[in-house]
């Protein structure tokens, strides 16, 4: 029994570290693959990226989200890091079965941790075994986040983290036996039972079991090594190796998921000049060398826990998009590709092969033929990616904001749709109409720059603008940025009208744009139209700097004598898509500003008693969480805040709110195209809405308004919603509350007064 444990045990260990040496430099040659990033743009506060990890790791600040799943996996977790000294213990009692770590070996303290953490390793993948049975999808079907997932490798790894953790447990309570310890100790204090019981074996029968433990330990922890370092696409294996660099490297050096701006469109670690692109440079990602080396890294950690799958609202709406199953496509094809790309391979943006005859002659064939496969594509075509799955995505972030490990998905589908959208020109065909009107009117619906203005003119106070009531914004607090919804949408500018007669009861002086300002250009970025982007950004850019007093050079860029701080600089939106590409965007094209919501000034203004909710307003309300105020940018109390402040209200929370609030379908540019797959993601919301049997829908953004709104009004022409319901931003509702009782026969501001007005068009 010993010689053989000895001599399968080294066996094993040699051949184990040598494979996984080389895995590990095969995974490194392989992210270098990966075009490079702008210089510190990952590597930037080096000592607060290691504390992230700390934190990240020790706290497991993402999967303690999901209760006993996040307390079962730090044990599991944790042991496999700290209980390294139970390898180098098992080797040992190969040779000499009673012996003892020197030192550590005889120190309770020690002792005591290992037989904690040893245990709850056990249980810990005890319960994580059979919550993957619980969850396991028995049929087809999309409800178990595990659906897709490879169960093969998941069983192997946690049969292997069992084992190893029962091998542990029992070679402790050999070592007891073997010590001849007679009664409950520290070092002892839960396996002493079994040490008890294994004390009355002779001492040839405990050696035996020894070398058994000891063998198995270590045969288990070596096949395990040599399988995952034959196989670098493990995910479920190798994440734990490389989630701690992919989190090192995450975009946000403080640790804060990486939402609200998406990156400039790079080329080999440079952002693109528009005005003269180099002759090389490479537009999006067409190809899966294409991505950055983070991107492989992202690929490559996955592991395959399907998160991001559960939250993701095109998945739940039985589109073909699911994070997991994405990440999952491009880390299989970039692994398969990797031999060809090695060896030189790579073809150019005509299509040439970049390598030679000769260079590609020892490649493997399936490598070539991977090599070969179009990165998005249909089935027929033989894609990585299909079509419909890229131009899904709503990127409202519920896939970065849940996954455990920091992967970015939502960076990776918009560098995809780049391409498609500058290069192929292949998107959805409604969102040409958007990106037409953008080009040529400034705002999504083609509208005249004039009828920006048009909503001053229905309230009862004077609305300043700048360059024609005031010269420039030193003059007052705020400038209120309408947006292009809430200046020419007919269901957001009652939301407009609203806040801004708040904003003149409460006293605070504010100004508006004078029409001459475009949309901040959101939707023409996520469509993937980056150049369009740019030049909405930065005339607008420009147009702020001009209102802010600040004085611009033959460039266009604010002189040094005339820069103001970002403090004097105040912006207040009522749209959060307004509010995240202008505060986190923005500063990309040399625009930097202290940006707002209206529901964080509104909260301020209650809280200072200058906005004073008497009115009562009567009914259930629940509150639908935007997911670009929400999970892009962290604002969820203020709306909270408020209609917590307004009596009558009785506030019910959805299921799904707050941080895995669920989309309404227009975020990502997909305002302006159609669903045509499966159940429409807004009504999949409202159906969650109305399951409270609400009176009152509220929310907080424009495009969320107009979703909603379109929903209800549906199901109220179908009977499956009540008449009375309304959907109101949270604005409109606090007008109500604060304005004094009307008489009975004038309708309240924010009601459904429009009962018997014509239907607004639909944004569409």
């Amino acid at each position: 029994m010993q010689l053989a444990a000895i001599i399968v045990s080294l066996v094993l260990i040699v051949v184990g570290v040598a494979l996984f040496a080389r895995a590990v430099v095969q995974i490194v040659n392989f992210m270098r693959l990966g075009q490079s990033v702008p210089a510190g743009t990952r590597t930037d506060e080096p000592a607060q990226r290691t504390v992230t990890v700390v934190k990240e790791f020790l706290g497991h600040t993402r999967m303690n989200r999901w209760g006993v799943v996040g307390v079962a996996h730090w044990f599991v977790a944790v042991g496999f890091f700290t209980l390294l000294l139970t390898i180098v213990n098992a080797i040992g009692q190969l040779f000499q079965a009673d012996w003892i770590l020197p030192i550590l070996g005889d120190w309770a303290p020690y002792n005591v941790f290992v037989e904690f953490i040893g245990t709850m390793t056990v249980l810990g993948i005890l319960a994580l075994i059979v919550i993957r049975q619980l969850t396991h999808p028995r049929k087809p079907g999309r409800k178990s986040r595990f659906a897709g997932s490879n169960f093969g490798q998941a069983y192997f790894v946690e049969a292997v983290i069992l084992i190893v953790g029962v091998c542990i447990f029992m070679l402790h309570a050999l070592e007891g036996a073997q010590h001849h310890v007679d009664g409950y100790e520290a070092s002892f204090f839960i396996s002493y039972p079994v040490v008890s019981w294994l004390e009355g074996m002779d001492v040839s029968t405990l050696q035996n079991l020894t070398y058994f433990f000891a063998g198995l330990k270590i045969a288990t922890s070596f096949i395990w090594m040599i399988t995952v370092a034959l196989k670098t696409d493990m995910g479920v294996a190798w994440h734990r190796f490389l989630a701690f660099p992919n989190i090192w490297f995450k975009r946000n050096a403080d640790g804060g998921t990486s939402l609200g701006a998406l990156l400039p469109m790079t080329s080999g670690g440079k952002p693109i000049d528009f005005t003269d692109p180099g002759e090389d440079d490479v537009f999006g990602v067409s190809q899966v060398e294409h991505f950055s080396w983070k991107g492989l890294l992202d690929f490559s950690t996955c592991t395959e826990c399907g998160r991001c799958q559960s939250q993701c609202p095109a998945w739940n709406t039985g589109k073909p998009l699911s994070p997991k199953l994405l990440i999952m496509s491009l880390r299989d094809h970039a692994h398969a590709k990797a031999p060809y790309l090695l060896a030189g391979g790579g073809k150019t943006m005509e299509g040439e092969e970049k390598a030679s005859e000769e260079q590609l002659a020892s490649v493997p064939a399936a490598a070539l033929a991977e090599a070969e496969r179009p990165l998005i594509g249909t089935a027929e075509e033989n894609g990585v990616i299909d079509p419909d799955v890229l131009w899904s995505c709503t990127t409202c972030g519920a896939c970065v904001e849940q996954c455990p490990v920091d992967i970015e998905h939502v960076d990776h589908i918009v560098d995809m749709r780049r391409y498609q959208v500058m290069i192929e020109s292949a998107f959805p065909s409604e969102a040409g109409t958007m990106l037409k009107n953008l080009e040529k009117k400034g705002n999504p619906w083609g509208l005249a720059k004039k009828q920006r203005l048009e909503w001053t003119k229905e309230v009862d106070f004077e609305v300043p603008v700048v360059g024609k009531d005031i010269e420039d914004l030193s003059e007052v607090e705020y400038l209120y940025w309408v947006g292009c919804a809430g200046a020419l949408e007919d269901r957001a500018k009652k939301t407009t009208k609203a806040f801004a007669e708040l904003l003149h009861i409460a006293g605070v002086k504010f100004a508006i744009m004078g029409g001459d300002e475009k949309c901040t250009g959101d939707s023409a970025r996520r469509l993937g139209n980056e150049p369009l982007f740019q030049e909405l950004g930065m005339e607008n850019v420009m147009a702020l700097n001009t209102a802010f007093g600040e004085e611009l050079d033959d460039d266009g860029k604010v002189t040094e004598e005339s820069r103001k701080p970002r403090s004097a600089k105040k912006i207040v939106a009522t749209c959060p898509h307004c509010l995240n590409t202008i505060g986190n965007e923005y500063p990309q094209l040399g625009g930097d500003y202290e940006v707002i919501h209206h529901t964080q000034l509104l909260q301020h203004l209650v809280d200072e008693g200058k906005l004073i909710p008497v009115t009562p307003v009567e009914g259930i309300i629940t509150y639908h969480d935007p997911c670009y105020l929400g999970r892009h940018n962290k604002i969820y109390t203020p709306p909270r805040e408020i209609i917590g402040k307004v009596p009558g209200l009785r506030n019910e929370e959805m299921h799904r709110h707050k941080e895995r609030g669920f989309c309404c379908g227009a975020g990502g540019a997909r305002m302006w195209m159609e669903e045509r797959i499966g159940k429409r993601i807004n009504n999949e919301r409202v159906d969650e809405a109305l399951s409270l049997n609400p009176d009152i829908i509220s929310t907080a953004c424009p495009f969320c308004l107009v979703m909603l709104t379109d929903s209800v009004n549906g199901k109220k022409n179908d009977g499956k919603a009540k008449e009375s319901t309304q959907v109101v931003d949270v604005a409109q509702l606090l007008l109500e509350s604060v304005k004094t009782p009307v008489p009975d026969d004038e309708p309240p501001a924010g009601s459904s007064e429009t009962e018997n007005e014509p239907e607004p068009q639909p944004v569409k």
